[in-house]
């Protein structure tokens, strides 16, 4: 096994997983203010105007039909996780590999499933399968209705970074229990949140996180939002990775 860490490292997150779920798409930090926390981590925009991803301190907005452009630093984000990106651990991958081996292969990795892990994969991919959310318009809709019959596009061949975070389980309703990761090409011109991949080779590197340091938005759909639904774990499956 692996062993485990033996420093601290801190994980920033604005707001809930679950408040996002509920409708409350206006945070009250700006892309700016979160990048003084790290400079690795995902999210998405006010109104949901599409995902965001943080590589190496540079913020990208990936966009519903697929392009990115560079995030203007005053527009705001209602959900994010970032960091300051630490590979604690480093892997080469040779052979082609799935997700779902991807994921098995990250589990004998890391030390512990019950730390937060940053990962990012740097490489060829053979495929990548993406939707992102497209922007809203109040009266704000559940998310899991905005998702719902998005489309998605799919890049064949193609050199780029899949990234993002592996959350514990017991973390429901903060953040997204399992893996969540946005992919970007190395031209900087497509991207979005990943629901599948095939890898044929890549770097793999993976931080530690030790300590969350949660900030919770101060505004009155937060302060109203429903943040403990009952059917918690199929909303985040349909949201998150249905294809």
């Amino acid at each position: 096994m692996p062993p485990l860490p033996t420093q601290r490292h801190d994980i920033f997150q604005a707001s809930v997983m679950s408040a996002l779920l509920d409708g409350v798409y206006d945070g009250e930090m700006t892309i700016g203010e979160l990048l003084t926390h790290g400079d690795f981590g995902l999210g998405t925009f006010d109104a949901l105007d599409g995902e965001l991803l943080v590589l190496d301190g540079v913020a990208h907005q990936l966009h519903a039909d697929g392009r990115v452009q560079g995030a203007d630093p005053a527009s705001g984000t209602p959900f994010a996780v970032i960091t300051t990106f630490v590979p604690h651990i480093a892997r080469e991958v040779t052979v082609r590999t799935t997700a779902a081996e991807f994921a098995e292969l990250l589990s004998s990795l890391v030390p512990s499933q019950n730390y937060l892990h940053a990962v990012r994969v740097t490489g060829q991919f053979e495929l990548v399968r993406t939707r992102t959310v497209a922007r809203q318009a109040r009266p704000y809709r559940p998310l899991v209705a905005v998702t719902k019959g998005e489309p998605v596009h799919e890049v064949r061949d193609v050199a780029g970074v899949v990234a993002g975070f592996r959350t514990p389980l017991y973390e429901r309703r903060i953040g997204v229990p399992g893996g969540h990761v946005h992919f970007i090409d190395d031209a900087h011109r497509r991207g979005g949140h990943v629901l599948d991949f095939v890898v044929d080779r890549a770097i793999v590197e993976v931080c530690v996180g030790s300590d969350l340091h949660l900030a919770l938005p101060m505004t009155p759909d937060f302060a109203h939002a429903q943040l403990d639904p009952a059917d918690l774990d199929g909303q985040v499956e349909r949201t998150e990775r249905h294809t």
